[in-house]
């Protein structure tokens, strides 16, 4: 049986397996793998693998890395996809940071460790590792202990002083169960009495100031000098989503005795000019504030002035309800003027899923948890869809003719990507479809499960209209050799086709790799490279790993435009 004859639903050649749909395919490598599953995660599963399952192949799939020998290039991955925030969501991270450093491979261990004050920038990702690190399994041992304990005395007395009032507990854990556990020692002043107020309160650390150290010392030796002697670096989270909202500087113990004095004062504070100016004097945020004071416009208008963008983001709807962002107002002015800064959102790594999951929630004026409701902005609307296409690193037009197909099979709209309900692979897929029509000069784009469609989708459109296309077209099985065979039909001159899809492709007569190696012949374009976007963090992808010409990424990442433009013009 020739290649041209062999269906999807038997395999082409002796290197593909069958996926979950029954169709055959290839298996990425267990690199690619774990970096789907850092960009994508497995929260949610797929259409035909449970949440559990997937999550269980993919750190089979780091085992196997790590029993190769390839455990600190993993730890390295790990760490460029957290630096370079490439990731929408860090669950994924600190769970194969845990299970690299509870390996049983010294190197990968020793890299895992050495590499936890980078990956950890706030107390909530240090929470979710040790977590992680807990349900592997094992105890704390000395390698932990020292990597924690390195975590809070190499810190910047300020940026620790705003980190543990605002992150006071997260994943079931405090900073005093954390401290008492690794027993960090240091000689800093700063230092020693903010580890007192984190595990004996305010009124006793400040009780333990005028007293010798010998005798503030307990189990948690929090105030012990350092063994070496040497010189504590600190941690420099500069251009972290965190690190713009607390530029005061905190020299002496007096000055950050009297920042938490503030911090505790404002628990119990029902007062609004008493909170604006603790705001205003200290770089407070919204998590210091009082649970009954957060319906105040004047609070929200003075956080609002420093906000992060992230926090920002989170909370348009609450800041929406109480009508702060009034139509032409200053605060909705500031809002779109934030969102639509390229350097204000890559300095502060906003991921450009979390930007679509704050627009597909905030369109729909509620939040999906809790009884929280307001009224839509379209201006605030529209700017966040701008914020998506700008949060992407940025990319410059290749000038290459683009077919972008978007997979709309049953499987696509099933199943969540890295667990938001609002955000399935299919409206995944046409959002990033969306980011190279509006880069490119020449694309055109369709549609297909056991079929074809073209659509009419332009730069211009917003994405709610491209989500209300696509879903009128019927579903079907999935054909992912579909796009090739259209533009052999329709004689369309492409450079590179892009298909956005779960790989789950098993209902057409010629395999998707045949199919293009067909439109190179016939449309004598030797050169014809095909792009698979990968929606789900499964293991399948349609594209042939010896064919130079075809490329598995991983949607989400907020790389990913860049590495297929770069790909495009044939650099990598």
């Amino acid at each position: 049986m020739s290649a041209e004859t062999i269906p999807q639903s038997e395999p082409l050649r002796g290197d593909q397996v069958q996926n979950n749909a029954g169709g055959f395919a290839w298996t990425v490598d267990d690199m690619q793998r774990l970096r789907r599953f850092l960009c994508l995660g497995s929260e949610g599963g797929t259409y035909y693998q449970g949440e559990k399952e997937l999550g269980i192949e993919n750190a089979q799939a780091i085992l196997k890395l790590i029993e190769n020998g390839r455990g600190t290039e993993v730890v390295e991955t790990i760490k460029t996809y957290s630096l370079e925030g490439r990731t929408s969501k860090q669950n994924p991270i600190m769970f194969a940071l845990a299970l690299c450093a509870k390996s049983t491979d010294l190197k990968t261990k020793q890299a895992a460790y050495t590499s936890l004050s980078e990956i950890c920038r706030i107390p909530t990702h240090l929470f979710m590792f040790i977590k992680y690190a807990h349900a592997l399994g094992q105890n704390w041992g000395r390698a932990q202990r020292r990597a924690v304990s390195k975590w809070y005395t190499e810190q910047n007395a300020s940026k620790l002083a705003m980190a543990i009032t605002k992150y006071q507990s997260r994943e079931g854990y405090s900073h005093r169960d954390v401290l008492r556990l690794a027993h960090p020692s240091t000689k800093d002043p700063l230092l020693c009495f903010l580890f007192d107020y984190i595990t004996h309160g305010l009124a006793k650390a400040i009780e333990n100031l005028n007293k010798p150290k010998e005798t503030t010392n307990d189990s948690t030796k929090t105030e012990t000098t350092v063994t070496d002697g040497k010189q504590q670096a600190h941690i420099n989270n500069e251009n972290d989503e965190d690190a713009e909202e607390f530029n005061k500087k905190l020299v002496t113990v007096e000055q950050l005795k009297e920042f938490l004095e503030t911090v505790e004062k404002m628990k119990t504070s029902t007062d609004d000019n008493e909170l604006v100016t603790a705001i205003r004097q200290h770089n407070l945020v919204r998590e210091h504030m009082p649970t009954g004071m957060l319906n105040s416009t004047a609070i929200w208008s003075v956080l609002l002035e420093k906000m992060p963008l992230t926090a920002m983001i989170r909370n348009l709807g609450k800041m929406s309800e109480i009508n702060l962002l009034t139509e032409n107002s200053d605060a909705e002015k500031l809002i779109i003027q934030r969102l639509k800064n390229r350097e204000q959102l890559q300095r502060a790594r906003i991921h450009p899923f979390n930007v679509l999951v704050a627009l597909e929630t905030y369109k729909q004026g509620h939040g999906f948890k809790g009884k929280l409701k307001w009224t839509v902005s379209d201006n605030i609307k529209n700017a966040l869809e701008e914020a998506f296409y700008l949060s992407f690193k940025f990319v410059k037009p290749t000038n290459q003719r683009y077919l972008l197909a978007l997979d709309v099979s049953g499987s696509m709209s099933c199943g969540t990507i890295n667990g938001s309900p609002s955000i399935t692979p299919a409206v995944g897929s046409c959002a990033m479809c969306m980011v190279t029509l509006r880069t490119e000069p020449y694309a055109k784009v369709v549609a297909f499960s056991h079929e074809l469609i073209p659509v009419n989708i332009t730069k211009d459109a917003n994405l709610e209209s491209v989500m209300t296309t696509t879903r009128a077209i019927s579903m079907g099985g999935t054909d992912c050799a579909l796009p090739m065979l259209w533009a052999i039909d329709h004689k369309e001159n492409i450079d590179v086709f892009i298909v956005y899809t779960d790989s789950e492709t098993w209902f057409g007569k010629i395999h998707p790799t045949e199919a293009l190696k067909q439109y190179r012949q016939k449309m004598n374009c030797p050169n014809a490279k095909l792009i698979v976007v990968g929606m789900q963090s499964n293991g399948f992808t349609i594209a042939d790993p010896n064919d130079k010409g075809m490329l598995d990424v991983v949607g989400f990442d907020s790389a990913a435009p860049q590495v297929m433009s770069l790909f495009a013009e044939g650099q990598i």
